[in-house]
Parts: C-alpha cells; structure tokens; sequence
C-alpha cells in the first residue's frame, strides 16, 4: 500500500492542478480526468496507435492483469482487457506501445525496496477492436546486471523495439537498456546504459524516438535521445500528487501526465518547441538542476503549492513521503 502521504497530497493538490475534463479537439491532447472508478492507482500512460484519442493505463495493484482504454475526450473507460498466459501480476507500473502496435506493461516495481530476483514485462498485440477482451499475452523474466532494484518507469523505443528501464532511486537512478529482443525462453538482463538526474516514476518517448521524458513527483526533465546517450535540454512542470505517469500525444506536440487517485486528472503539458502557451515546456541549460540547482534530482515545485508541501514535510518527512509499506 501507499503510505497516507500519498492519498493526502492526492486529495489536497488535485483540484488545484486539475485540467479540463474533456478535450477541445476530442483527443484528450489539452489533457482530461480518468473518470472509472476501477482505475484508482493509474500508474502508467501510453498513447494508442490504433484508436486515435484512446489512452492505455492501468492500476499498478489490481485483482487480475487488466488493462484499461480510456477516451482522451471523455474520461470514460471504452474497454478492459484482460491478459491471459500470464502469471498474477505484483506491482504493474509501465506501459508503453512500441513498434508494430505492440503493447508492453512492465511490471518490475518492488514493494520489498529492490529485493525481489527478478520482474516481468508482458508483451501483447493493442486490440483491433475496443471492447472487452481478453488477449494472450507474453511473459519475460528481467533481471539487472548491477543487482535487484526498484522501477516504475520503462520504455519501448518506436524505431528500434527496444526496451528501456529507469530505476526509482532518490538520489537519481539509471537508465537501464535491455537486450535486442526479449526473449520469453531464458532471463533478459538489463544493463546501465547512462544516469538519471531524478527520483524517476515514469517515462516516455517522442513518437520520433529523438526524445525522452522522465517525470518524478515534482518535476521532470527532457533529455535529447542522442543515440541512447541522452542529454538534458530542459525541464518538465508536473501536477503535484502522487504523480505516477506520462506519454507523448501522438502528434508529438504534448506530454500527458497522470496521477494516482480516483478520478485522477491527466495534465497536458507542450513539448519544447512545438507550444508556446502557459506552462509550455521549459528548458535549463545542459548540467542545470530542474530547480535552478546543478545537483541530481532537482524538481521542479510550484510557488502556489510550496507551503503545502513544506508542512507535510515538517510533520512526516522528506524520505517518507512516497515510500511503500
């Protein structure tokens, strides 16, 4: 379970960073609120390619391996899917469609601190059809190659197909690349590939893959994909909560990003260079802090929230805040 900090930030900033219900333009790309009230931990977010303005998600605890296809325009749930051929997932945490209309949902968070000897991530074809289903999906068995740890973010690169983690470490964790393919016969070792300057609880590419978004709790930070030597060109705003998830619009001009919670809003935030309107992204020089500072894992805090969150601090602590029990 969550410790209570989370469900109290959730109820307290909410509203003051809620977005619009539905779409102007029907997609959900000016963001939307999750409206299911069977979607209470959505822990992840990833644009469809098959159904424009349909947006996978699902609960990071659940009592079965589903998958939800929420409509950017309303907030309404328009199909679940169930996955078959798997075991009983732990903590879901990610998901992200790669190339060939493919699905992974990586489930790799570790309520034990990083313990666990293995995750999983499931791979499954996106339905043809929205409506609810069950679908046979593949399993693979992922361990790290520096030891066990915890992650909520992964990604699939849209050109090449290859999976990436990013370790949760409040220090600033790693991205970790997987091999060329996974395979579902033996173990798929992950490897270090490059530092995460952020306590990272999700990511997401550009649909050109030149991009890559990692979010945290309170900020975020655009890297240029640089062949997998990502570089740090800005940084991202985020709604303050329990603060779960992100994906790109598949125009590539927005950055959708989710929270836990029932009734969770969806942000839409612009991608730099692409938008010019209020809370656009912003950018900080190579080395620069998302804070102004030059030290690793600076978020990005709204003004209007900080007393808030300066007196949740003082009464539970800065390292209790979004641990697991």
């Amino acid at each position: 379970m969550r410790r209570s900090f989370a469900l109290l930030a959730s109820a307290l900033l909410v509203g003051a960073f809620a977005v619009p219900a539905s779409a102007a333009d029907g997609d959900g790309s000016s963001g939307f609120t999750i409206k299911d009230p069977r979607i209470t931990e959505s822990s992840g977010l990833a644009a469809s390619r098959l159904h424009p303005g349909i947006y996978w998600t699902h609960n990071d605890q659940d009592n079965g391996p589903y998958l939800y296809a929420v409509d950017g325009a309303t907030g309404e749930t328009v199909a679940r899917v169930a996955l078959s051929g798997v075991g009983t997932p732990r903590d879901v945490e990610a998901i992200s469609v790669g190339p060939g209309n493919r699905i992974f949902v990586g489930d790799i968070g570790d309520n034990l601190g990083g313990t666990w000897p293995h995750v999983w991530i499931y791979e499954l074809p996106e339905p043809q059809e929205l409506k609810d289903q069950t679908v046979k999906a593949t399993q693979y068995v992922v361990t790290y190659a520096d030891g066990a740890r915890d992650a909520e973010s992964m990604v699939v690169h849209p050109k090449t197909g290859r999976v990436y983690l990013i370790d949760k470490n409040e220090d600033g964790g790693h991205l970790y690349e997987g091999p060329a393919k996974l395979s579902a016969s033996g173990t798929n070792v992950f490897r270090p590939a490059a530092p995460v300057e952020l306590w990272a609880t999700d990511a997401a590419f550009s649909p050109d893959g030149e991009q890559l978004a990692v979010r945290g709790y309170l900020g975020g930070i655009w890297y240029d994909w640089n062949g997998g030597k990502i570089q740090r060109t800005g940084r991202i705003s985020v709604p303050l909560g329990q603060g779960e998830s992100a994906t790109y619009t598949t125009d590539g001009e927005k950055l959708l990003l989710g929270m836990e919670g029932e009734s969770s809003p969806v942000k839409a935030e612009d991608v730099p260079g692409t938008g010019s309107g209020p809370g656009g992204g912003g950018s900080a020089a190579p080395g620069e802090g998302t804070d102004g500072s030059d030290g690793p894992g600076g978020d990005t805090i709204k003004v209007g929230a900080v007393g808030l969150i300066v007196a949740v601090v003082a009464l539970f602590g800065l390292r209790r805040l979004f641990r697991r029990r």
